[in-house]
Formats: C-alpha cells, sequence, structure tokens
C-alpha cells in the first residue's frame, strides 16, 4: 500500500534579499514521513500557483504548520493595528478556504501554531493580536535567543478536557508541551470546540465539533522532535491513520498511541 500524501502548507520566504520561495520546515517533513508514515509534499500558500480542488484530489490530508506572519485580521473581521504583525494574504486565501473544504469531506487536517489560528478563523473565530498583553496571561512566546533546543523546550502544562478528544487521544488530562506563539484565540468559532488550555486559560488544543473526519489543532509545536515525545506522537501517528484511511475510502478511529 502506497504511503498517504500529506499536503504541508507553505510559507513564503525572501532569500538573499531578492529571491522568494515557498518553503516548509524539515520538523514537519520528518513528522511526516517518521510518524504519520506519509508523503511530504509542500503545497505553495500562493491562490495564484493552486486550486482547493487539486490540491483535495492530489493530498490525502494536510498540515498546516506555524509561520511568522499572521492571518490578517480582515479574516474576522477587525481593523489591521501595528500589533497584529506581518501578514501572508496569499497563505490566507489558500488556508481558510482550504481548512473548510477538508472538513466538509472528512479529509483530515492538523493546524499548528498559525494553523490552529487559521482552523478557528476558518469557522468564524477571531484572535488576540498579542497574548502576552492581556491581564493575567503569560509570556507564550518563544526565548529572543538560544539554542533550538532552548526554544522548543518544554514551557508549560496543558490540561484536556475530561473525556474530550485530546483526553483519548493521550490517554491523560495533563501534558507539557512547548510553547512559541504570540497570538491566541479570542473568540472560538460556533463549531470550534476549545479541548485543552494552558494555565493562564489560553487555548492551546480545538477540534471541528461534528467534523466528518480528523479536524484537531494546537497552539504549540509538535512537531519537534515528535517521533520521540510522548505527546507529539500519538497525535501524529492518529493523523497519519487518518490519512491513510481516507485514502482508502474510509475512516480511522482516533485511537491511542501503545
Amino acid at each position: 500500500m502506497s504511503r498517504p500524501v500529506i499536503g504541508i502548507i507553505g510559507n513564503s520566504h525572501l532569500i538573499s534579499d531578492s529571491y522568494f520561495v515557498q518553503a516548509a520546515g524539515d520538523m514537519n517533513m520528518q513528522a511526516v514521513r517518521e510518524v504519520c508514515d506519509g508523503l511530504p509534499l509542500i503545497v505553495p500558500a500562493d491562490p495564484d500557483m493552486v486550486d482547493i480542488n487539486d490540491l483535495m484530489c492530489a493530498c490525502d490530508g494536510f498540515i498546516f504548520p506555524g509561520g511568522r506572519p499572521n492571518v490578517h485580521p480582515e479574516e474576522y473581521g477587525e481593523e489591521e493595528t501595528p500589533a497584529h504583525g506581518d501578514f501572508d494574504r496569499g497563505r490566507d486565501r489558500v488556508a481558510l478556504p482550504l481548512i473548510r473544504a477538508c472538513v466538509d469531506v472528512g479529509m483530515p487536517i492538523l493546524g499548528i501554531c498559525r494553523g490552529f489560528q487559521e482552523i478557528n478563523v476558518a469557522f468564524g473565530g477571531s484572535l488576540y493580536p498579542e497574548i502576552r498583553d492581556l491581564p493575567g496571561r503569560d509570556n507564550h512566546r518563544m526565548p529572543p535567543d538560544g539554542t533550538i533546543e532552548e526554544k522548543f523546550a518544554m514551557r508549560h502544562t496543558i490540561t484536556f478536557t475530561d473525556g474530550g478528544v485530546f483526553h483519548r487521544l493521550m490517554g491523560k488530562r495533563e501534558v507539557m508541551t512547548n510553547s512559541l506563539h504570540g497570538q491566541g484565540i479570542k473568540v472560538a468559532g460556533p463549531r470550534v470546540i476549545i479541548d485543552g488550555t494552558a494555565p493562564d486559560s489560553t487555548p492551546e488544543a480545538i477540534h471541528i465539533a461534528d467534523a466528518p473526519g480528523f479536524a484537531m489543532g494546537v497552539q504549540w509545536h509538535p512537531e519537534y522532535q515528535a517521533s520521540l515525545d510522548m505527546v507529539s506522537r500519538p497525535l501524529f501517528e492518529a493523523f497519519g491513520q487518518a490519512a491513510a484511511a481516507y485514502a482508502q475510502g474510509k475512516r480511522a478511529p482516533l485511537r491511542k498511541s501503545a
């Protein structure tokens, strides 16, 4: 049996101040290959380069990874301010309709960091531009300096809803995660179920109510050491199983990793 093809939404980068590329992180591709047992495929986040229907025919599931630019506030009915940071309107125009289309047909999706935020916005939710500026909230951004190990170090716990999707998947109600984000959910979309929170009540794990397939998002970065981390591995394994099942025309139930 061939491996499921997992589309990883790219991010636009400028090399040497003159050459634009679409890229995806090695960590996400390694997680797809090593844990999902899938074939990673970088998807240009440019609506002039791709068609939603063509993408869904070519792939068996999609990962919406992190990225430095933020979802434009216009997508959730707010005015742009300096606090909202940089934007990538091309990715907005690819990711948001693709998320909705995948959920409609049951194609598996996994949102990570910005992808987590995209899932919320795609289903009618809104975002805070800067979590650390809110009263009682912690700084969820990564350290500005240090090694990659220091940037992706475990930073705080996540508590899942008792008996919820993430609790059943992980086999425990509380886990430790890294933290590398500035924005976060302000208002959850009508179908967005907040299934896990940080100690300061920041939403960190979501899924889509009544989705016919795997439709989950996390605010942390599970791709870091995904094959070794006991929180990351079951998440990617379940996503990979769902993508493989979708490729065969059926769905696999979520089940806890052994």
